[in-house]
């Protein structure tokens, strides 16, 4: 049995490519979501039906890993949602929904585990956002939510070194179905995807596997002095003052 990683939603999108890329770097890979087992998921890869909002259920998960993988090396905390609204606009529903996933989901799962990573050591990798740092428009709770799980990355870090290192890695513009349904939200989609091309000083969107190679590399004793710290992963788009755009037309 090599190093067990559990990923959560890793259904789709960047938590796929993280599931993925880990199982060929050797873990033993369980993922989640609240689905059924997607049908082109690796059979290598295992699959848990699980809302990580629910205690009942991030509890279960860790018993699994401990059972079934005898323990837990890296935890990644990918699960998460958006709603398109602002705060006038979001309904108790709404809230449930993203701080569900979004917070309380990270929360959960790492509550879970923490006692069996400070006993025998580990990694947990929670994917932020940019949003949580400069925060877009009509994403009020996602831009909170994420801003939220930069700073219990921090506490994490704080409170339980030295046997677990935590990190958060900021994506930006990711070629994902949840950026697709962001940019679909503006008049002009492919006028909106041109301009945001145009910030990037990488002049390309992130794909997938991007972050996918920061979560190994955090995960490797490369980073072993890496801790507490929020990366961002945006091809430069957050680098330059708000004028700097101007110049790239």
């Amino acid at each position: 049995m090599g190093k067990a990683a559990l990923v959560t939603g890793g259904s789709r999108g960047i938590g796929r490519a993280i599931a993925e890329r880990l199982h060929s770097e050797g873990y033993d890979v369980l993922t989640c979501g609240r689905g059924r087992r997607p049908e082109d998921l690796p059979s290598a890869i295992g699959w848990a039906q699980a809302d990580v909002s629910d205690s009942e259920q991030t509890d279960a998960l860790a018993q699994k890993m401990l059972d079934e993988y005898g323990g837990v090396a890296l935890l990644v905390n990918n699960a998460g949602v958006q709603v398109e609204k602002t705060v006038a606009q979001s309904s108790n529903e709404d809230w449930e929904k993203v701080i569900g996933t979004n917070c309380r989901g990270v929360f959960n799962m790492c509550r879970a585990l923490l006692p069996s990573m400070e006993k025998n050591g580990g990694v947990i990798i929670n994917i932020g956002s940019i949003s949580g740092e400069l925060s877009d428009g009509n994403m009020a709770l996602y831009n909170a939510s994420k801003a939220f799980v930069h700073a219990l990355t921090r506490s994490i870090a704080l409170d339980h070194g030295p046997n677990v290192r935590c990190n958060a890695i900021l994506p930006g513009w990711i070629e994902t179905e949840m950026a697709a349904d962001a940019f679909a939200l503006a008049e002009d989609p492919e006028a909106a995807k041109t301009d945001a091309l145009k910030r990037h000083p990488a002049r390309r969107f992130g794909k997938p596997e991007d972050i996918a190679n920061a979560v190994v590399w955090l995960a490797s004793e490369q980073a072993g002095f890496a801790t507490g710290q929020c990366f961002r992963i945006d091809g430069g788009l957050t680098s330059a003052s708000p004028l700097q755009p101007m110049l790239f037309s």
